[in-house]
């Protein structure tokens, strides 16, 4: 939501004066760049915002299975903020279980690289200038920055609300949805500032600036690479600014060279990799067109052919072809199926419409038809099951808008009774893709390095997270990296 650039239209002399106030008292000076700021959150604020945020953010990513590869990112990011200007916030560094390539920073000092970025760096290097970036987000305070301006438009709707003691309730909901937080979009000027922010970070650790513009060319080369697929991760929350790597290039040509050689770390870093989860985690989940299957916990589920089917940490949704119809799976938080059927309609527009549901494959299993009741006369027909299995109750949900019902009906009925077992040892036993590290003896192409180590994914991706041309030459001498295993 853009900040207004009018003047609020305050309706008495008194609410402009008081607005005058908290327009006044609100500007702090921005801790990393010295210049004034336009603020409504305090440190304290700040702090507890982040800490509620991650907790909710870890709770529906997942951090990555690896300790010693979360102390080690730990590690660095605290080397890194203690030549910031914001030393003695109580800093987080986590590696989140997400294939896509992306970081993000939350307000208070809480920052999240996923496995995917990790699994597209050659260097340490690399990796502090990423770290750097998101750290220059919080010294800078962008996150609070952008929640201001989004207060600040709320002036006009009654001032009051701003300067009650309730004024941060919006926040701290919004810091309980967690992910949403995660989503908070910078402005270029921002990025800009982060990048610059960045660089001075990782120039006063001393490590090879270089890789900073070679971290931009990764990004620029992944989101060519999804083409015209979802936005790339990093682009969903960082725009990029016009001639970034020429920008820092240059701020880099500028600097006097210095006496130490400057650090680098390329096969410490890549020995860290080794084992590494590449891509989807198949153990999580996943598909064999429309039948999703998994492992984990063994168990099957047919979604109508046609559909659009996505898998989230906490759910599995299928999207009927005309977007108007919608089937989910998820787990439920009680304990036995009729505690969660009874637990889901508590709602007061929730009413049963009959008729309720039988066993599924003989599993334990509670389920009705509903009316959802909404404004506007714009309700909707579903069904909803849950089904006792392997300690959990699952939740099989589907709906469309009243006037669909009986078109989709029996549709929605056929794949919620699709839940089912998995025994097949096939799906059982699945292991996901994971990175090797491999030094060459001799020189040779990319293509006989794949053939000859087995890779699973294509020579144009090898290539990507090598950081290579898929024609070029592999050294004798050096490590790179292959992808093995995974889904036959």
């Amino acid at each position: 939501m853009r900040s207004r650039t009018t003047r609020p239209d305050c309706r008495s002399g008194l609410v402009s004066a008081v607005a005058i106030c908290v327009l006044a008292s609100a500007c702090a000076v921005n801790p990393a760049t010295g210049k004034r700021q336009f603020v409504l959150i305090s440190e304290s604020q700040e702090i507890a915002i982040g800490r509620e945020s991650d907790q909710a953010i870890t709770a529906q990513m997942g951090l990555y299975d690896d300790p010693a590869l979360q102390e080690y990112v730990q590690r660095l990011g605290e080397r890194l903020a203690a030549v910031s200007e914001r030393p003695a916030l109580n800093w987080s560094f986590r590696v989140v279980d997400d294939p896509i390539v992306n970081a993000f920073a939350l307000p208070g000092g809480y920052l999240y690289i996923t496995r995917g970025i990790l699994a597209h760096f050659n260097t340490e290097a690399e990796l502090v200038a990423v770290l750097g970036h998101e750290i220059g987000h919080v010294t800078a305070r962008h996150g609070v920055s952008q929640m201001s301006k989004s207060q600040l438009a709320q002036l006009g709707l009654g001032i009051g609300s701003v300067l009650a003691d309730e004024r941060m309730q919006g926040l701290t909901e919004l810091a309980a949805a967690g992910v949403g937080l995660m989503f908070l979009k910078f402005g270029r000027d921002d990025e800009r500032q982060a990048d610059d922010l960045g660089l001075r970070y990782l120039l006063a650790t001393g490590y090879d600036a270089q890789r900073m513009v070679e971290v931009f060319e990764m990004l620029g080369r992944v989101s060519a690479a999804q083409g015209g697929g979802r936005v790339p991760g990093w682009q969903s929350t960082h725009p990029a600014p016009e001639n970034r790597s020429a920008r820092i290039a240059a701020q880099i040509e500028q600097r006097p060279a210095g006496v130490v050689k400057p650090r680098v770390e390329a096969d410490s870093y890549l020995a860290r990799l080794d084992g590494l989860v590449f891509g989807e985690n198949p153990r999580d989940g996943y598909f064999e067109e429309n039948l999703f299957l998994h492992p984990r916990m063994q168990f099957r589920f047919r979604f109508p052919a046609g559909w659009t089917t996505r898998n989230q940490r906490t759910s599995v949704i299928g999207t009927s072809p005309g977007r108007n119809v919608q089937i989910e799976l998820s787990v439920a938080d009680e304990s036995d199926a009729a505690s969660a059927l009874e637990a889901f309609f508590s709602g007061e527009s929730l009413s049963r419409t009959g008729s309720a549901m039988g066993s599924i494959h003989r599993l334990p299993t509670a389920g009705d038809g509903f009316l959802l009741t909404r404004q506007d006369d714009d309700n909707l027909r579903g069904r909803v099951g849950f089904v006792a299995y392997r300690g959990q109750v699952f939740r099989l949900l589907g709906y469309s808008p009243q006037p669909d019902w009986d078109t989709f009906s029996s549709t929605i009925r056929a794949a919620l009774a699709s839940f089912d077992r998995v025994t097949d040892r096939r799906v059982l036993d699945v292991q996901p893709r994971r990175l090797g590290i491999v030094r060459l003896d001799r020189a040779t192409s990319l293509a006989d390095f794949a053939r000859r180590h087995g890779a699973t994914v294509p020579v144009d991706t090898l290539a990507l997270i090598n950081g290579l041309d898929p024609g070029e030459r592999l050294v004798a001498g050096r490590s790179y990296k292959i992808v093995t295993g995974g889904p036959n």
